[in-house]
């Protein structure tokens, strides 16, 4: 749960497991996403740990990083998958992900997005509002096959974390409201072609302190007494993700006192448990290798401009988040109080800023704790081609997403004709 760790230094230089990072941008060149294969398995069944005696499900939320080898591994591993799009859906099952271990999230769910999940046949909808319910009972019926869902509850529960990525207060778009959370399930037992499997509870990302989840699971557990009451019986409670990373000097839960907080409430009922970790499986378990262009500095700030920009990791743009930053390798140059910045046309195109850093132009860099919502969250800005994408595997390479080319982005489009 510590800062990347499969990054190491040897001999000067810093290695990904068995593998120098002058090695990888000298193959395959800069911006690269570069992931471990044994952190993500590490951390995965780490997470499994404190849950071999219980029914429960992992399934990993897949926008935080999509790859297809990633999800390949991780369903190899046993996991399900939190999906919020048509899009992920595709993903997952093409990646060799299981539609019966698949939960379906995501407040605009579209009608082809909703056949498509039903004749997939996942394990179930996350519903997050009346009217998604009611076009799930019509989508359903049309194509005449029942839909499994839960209602995603909105506990009104401070997650105590950055405002975009709070999820569970009232003044959020996710969920039900808690006080009409009850009169919903009411609705839905009434609906033909509805089951309800289960409950759903998600507060937001990058949770450092444990006791939102608990606020949050008493909240919904009372819901379930109340359900109970009306004769409505669930058979999962799934309880979200949200649980952070060390970036810099946070110290996040141990998944085993989180798991086992969690277990502590639910020991009673007899009914599967459901997580869905996104950034603690896989934040961790990559780093953004890039390149310093251009040292440059006026009256008041020293920049480095690098070949990695916004495109490529929106987080600090977005979020003002932080991302350590390490040097591939050592020199003696004298640190400097750096703006790293990349070359898009925004000022808003920052990596870091004010960092201590002894660089000089054509340094590699190692921008760490880029495994979640890095590339997933890339786009074509600029006409910038996203990254490459390699996987490490002790001392093995493999390329899991090929660079794109200027090509690439245009091959959609169109002249008028003339």
């Amino acid at each position: 749960m510590g800062q990347t760790s499969f990054i190491h230094p040897a001999q000067g230089v810093l290695f990904a497991e068995g593998i120098s990072l002058e090695a990888i941008a000298k193959e395959f060149g800069t911006p690269t996403y570069v992931y471990s294969k044994n952190t993500l398995i590490q951390t995965f069944e780490s997470f499994k740990k404190g849950l071999l005696k219980t029914d429960h499900l992992i399934c990993f939320a897949v926008k935080a990083n999509s790859n297809i080898a990633i999800l390949n591994l991780f369903a190899s591993l046993g996991a399900g998958f939190d999906i919020v799009s048509g899009g992920e859906l595709e993903r997952v099952i093409y990646a060799g992900g299981d539609p019966q271990k698949i939960v379906f999230s995501g407040v605009g769910k579209t009608e082809s997005e909703i056949v498509a999940a039903l004749k997939a046949n996942i394990l179930c909808f996350n519903v997050e509002s009346r009217s998604e319910l009611i076009r799930i009972q019509e989508v359903a019926e049309k194509i005449n096959i029942r839909a499994s869902i839960s209602i995603r509850v909105n506990p009104d529960v401070d997650a105590k974390t950055h405002p975009y990525i709070s999820t569970g207060l009232k003044d959020n778009k996710f969920g039900v409201d808690f006080n009409q959370a009850l009169s919903l399930y009411l609705d839905a037992k009434s609906m033909s072609y509805i089951d309800i499997k289960g409950i759903d509870c998600h507060i937001g990302s990058q949770i450092i302190e444990l006791n939102p989840f608990i606020d949050a699971l008493d909240r919904v557990l009372s819901l379930v007494d109340q359900l109970k009451k009306n004769n409505i019986h669930l058979s999962h409670i799934d309880i979200g993700g949200g649980i952070g990373i060390c970036y810099q000097d946070e110290s996040p839960p141990d998944f085993e006192i989180y798991i086992k907080e969690i277990l502590n409430k639910i020991k009673d009922l007899n009914v599967k448990i459901i997580f869905e970790p996104g950034r603690a499986l896989v934040g961790n378990a990559g780093v953004l290798l890039s390149k310093v262009e251009y040292l440059k500095q006026n009256d008041i700030k020293h920049f480095a401009i690098i070949d990695a920009a916004m495109n490529d990791l929106m987080r600090p743009t977005l979020y003002d988040a932080y991302h350590a930053i390490k040097l591939v390798r050592e020199h003696d140059a004298k640190p400097q109080l750096f703006d790293v910045v990349g070359p898009v046309c925004e000022s808003g195109d920052f990596i870091a800023k004010n960092r201590s850093l002894t660089l000089k132009e054509n340094d590699l860099i190692c921008i760490m704790s880029a495994g979640a919502y890095g590339m997933s969250m890339s786009s074509n800005y600029n006409s910038r081609g996203r990254a490459a994408e390699v996987m490490v595997d002790q001392d093995k390479l493999y390329e899991i997403r090929t660079r794109e080319k200027s090509s690439d982005l245009f091959k959609l489009e169109k002249k008028l004709p003339l």
